[in-house]
């Protein structure tokens, strides 16, 4: 999984699968005893788009604002979109919205912005927040979007998504951008819910949950199950007959349990959450034997969240905020040359943390918000080593500090000017002390027309991987303890217009500045690799998104981002960087209590390492009723409707400079409530 080239590779876990599947069974058991009745979550979709740009958000300013006052361009993605288009893992979520592309390499999904993905990165310049959480663990620093996410999408009330950098209210991470996927409350399920799904290459899913409200208090259960058998896939590559022809039978497989818990109490809320997910590694990388069946992936990720929230005075809220996380990476990596053998890789990750924020208008014209963090990685440990014979190749342990202050502040100027400024304070034991940024001006012209202009800057400290993992044989990786963090100046204008209440306009200009990039290169003279602060890079472009919606239900959503990402020492593009990428998204009411989901998606070529990517679009379809009978509903999807072949660029530790996607594939899902 870690972007490092050695001619063996990190590890695995084979405790902990029967003990955790074995709670994860009794919880759907427990969810599915309990039997109330229960309505349908409201159709957001349907909601004209006057509404929909009074909608509020959190996710830009830590504190509630409507989205056209935000200080930077805000995607939301509602839990009836979800359902719309048959998205089954936040990366399909993300691949909807304007200005990103996912990659794919068969294991992980990794998430690029505005012309930029680094090879070999996993998802650092994104923070990950569930309900305002941070997800991003503390070895490498990743962003999981695919099955590892911590929460089944059918918990999901919306996914906000808030591009450019968000140091200056967040800290690390918040490079590109926040995605804060916000979850439902017990309300928006109440009583006992199941759903079960099928679809290609042996996919199948059970969900069971119960929401329970009594009086001031509410609690969610969920658990999730999740299998797929995967397709047999060829690889020319490994084309020969000693690796079987090139074709990787029955290794593409996925399994992934979970388990959510979400309550609240008054002023005190509570959340809990664990998957652990099991992935196969068809493309045989870092230098693997081709076929071999035991080479896998585990991760298993867990988190509790502790809140409480009080109106000080009508004026002020005080929020406080506890949380605890883990990460467990392990995987298994077969080599046929003597000694390796079978070689295992991994980290163990633990912190805990706590924020206190204050919002206060007690000041005229002002909405205040001051703040502090600290997070306390208390274990940062990295591992390797051969099973038989048993050679230990890596033990590194590490730990982390973070504290933070934030003071952010809404100025309104005149009824029709907004000043949103914010600077924030983050010191570590590894990177000392940084200082970033943002100013935005929020210009209402008319009531339909709204002008945004904002700087920022952002940054991202280098992770305990890239500083500290160290192999010394040929092939291996050293560690290099003294880089840098990476900066960002962004710089964008945007604007809004409203058609009527029906349409919606908006277009946007960005250019970011990117100094201290951390890249990965091999040593000229004994080949070991290491990461460096080597590059600069420079991104502009510009988007354009269209939103529209009818009286009888219909929407539409369609972008189009045009982006140029170049280094700026050679002027060279950047790999996997697409210069095009298109959008659209319709969904619309059908007969009776019948709603169609049409997706549509162009991605331009990219660069490779070796060559390029060519170029694709794809097409997506789902039919979902609202009720075919009461408290049932059928959903029913076609995946690469027109079974396009496509490819997604692979990295340093792949024999495949491309890696080939899925053709044509299907779901159908039955929900049921009780």
């Amino acid at each position: 999984m870690r972007s490092r080239i050695v001619f063996r590779r990190l590890p695995f876990r084979q405790h902990r699968h029967h003990h955790s599947r074995t709670y994860i069974l009794a919880a759907l058991a427990l969810v599915c005893a309990n039997t109330h009745a229960s309505e349908p979550a409201s159709d957001l979709a349907a909601l004209p788009i006057e509404q929909l740009l009074s909608m509020e958000v959190s996710s830009a300013s830590k504190f509630v604002q409507k989205v056209s006052e935000a200080p930077s361009a805000v995607s939301i993605i509602t839990a009836a979109d979800i359902k719309a288009f048959g998205w089954r893992t936040l990366a399909d979520v993300l691949r909807s919205v304007r200005g990103l592309h996912v990659n794919y390499d068969r294991n992980y999904d990794y998430l690029g912005a505005r012309g930029f993905l680094r090879p070999g990165d996993y998802n650092t310049r994104f923070l990950l927040l569930v309900d305002g959480k941070r997800l991003n663990d503390g070895v490498y620093d990743q962003a999981s979007v695919g099955t590892e996410f911590l929460v089944d999408l059918d918990l999901v009330e919306r996914i906000e998504y808030v591009s450019g950098p968000g140091s200056s209210i967040y800290g690390a991470n918040a490079f590109f951008g926040v995605i804060n996927v916000i979850t439902r409350r017990a309300t928006d399920i109440p009583g006992a819910r199941a759903a079960i799904e099928a679809g290609s290459h042996g996919a199948r899913k059970l969900r069971a949950s119960y929401g329970m409200s009594t009086g001031a208090a509410e609690w969610l259960l969920s658990a999730t199950s999740y299998r797929e058998r995967g397709t047999d896939l060829y690889f020319p590559e490994f084309d020969n007959p000693g690796s079987g022809g090139g074709i990787a039978r029955r290794l593409d497989h996925d399994r992934a349990d979970s388990l959510f818990i979400k309550g609240s109490a008054g002023p005190f809320s509570l959340s809990i959450a664990h998957n652990e997910r099991t992935k196969g590694m068809p493309t045989a990388s870092f230098s693997q034997a081709f076929g071999d069946p035991r080479s896998h992936t585990v991760d298993t990720q867990s988190m509790v969240d502790a809140g409480y929230r009080s109106q000080l005075a009508a004026d002020t809220e005080l929020s406080l905020r506890l949380d605890w996380g883990r990460y467990d990476y392990d995987g298994d990596y077969a080599y046929d040359a003597a000694p390796l053998g079978l070689n295992r890789d991994g980290s163990r990750s633990r912190w805990w943390g706590g924020e206190a924020k204050l919002v206060s208008t007690r000041v005229s014209g002002h909405k205040l918000v001051l703040g502090s963090e600290y997070r306390r990685d208390y274990r940062r440990d990295q591992f390797n080593y051969d099973v038989e014979p048993y050679a230990l190749r890596l033990d590194d342990r590490r730990t982390g500090n973070r504290h933070a202050v934030y003071l952010q502040d809404e100025i309104t100027l005149r009824d029709d000017l907004l000043l949103n400024t914010g600077l924030r304070h983050d010191r570590t034991d590894t990177s000392g002390s940084i200082f970033n940024p943002r100013m935005a001006l929020i210009y209402k012209m008319t009531p339909a027309t709204t002008l945004k202009a904002s700087y920022g800057r952002a940054y991202r400290e280098p992770n305990a991987y890239e500083r500290y993992y160290a192999l010394s044989d040929e092939g291996g990786q050293r560690r290099n303890p003294d880089l840098r963090s990476e900066r960002i100046r962004s710089l964008e204008l945007m604007a809004e217009q409203q058609l009527g209440a029906d349409t919606r306009i908006m277009a946007a200009a960005f250019r970011n500045s990117v100094t201290d990039l951390i890249s990965q290169t091999s040593d000229p003279i004994d080949g070991l690799l290491t990461f460096r602060n080597l590059s600069q890079a420079t991104a502009y472009g510009a988007e354009f998104e269209v939103e529209k919606a009818w009286t009888r239900g219909a929407r539409l959503r369609t972008s189009y981002s045009w982006q140029r990402a170049v280094d700026r020492m050679s002027g060279a593009e950047l790999v996997n960087s697409p210069r095009h990428l298109g959008k659209l998204n319709l969904s619309a009411p059908f007969y009776r209590s019948w709603r169609a989901g049409a997706e549509v998606q162009y991605l331009s070529s990219r660069r490779s390492l070796r060559g390029r990517a060519p170029a694709f679009w794809l097409g997506n379809l789902t039919v979902s009723s609202v009720r075919i009978a009461p408290g049932l509903e059928l959903a029913a999807s076609i995946y690469n409707l027109f079974n396009r072949g496509y490819s997604d660029p692979g990295a340093e530790e792949h024999a495949q400079d491309l890696i080939a996607q899925n053709g044509r594939s299907f779901r159908v899902k039955l929900s049921y409530a009780f």
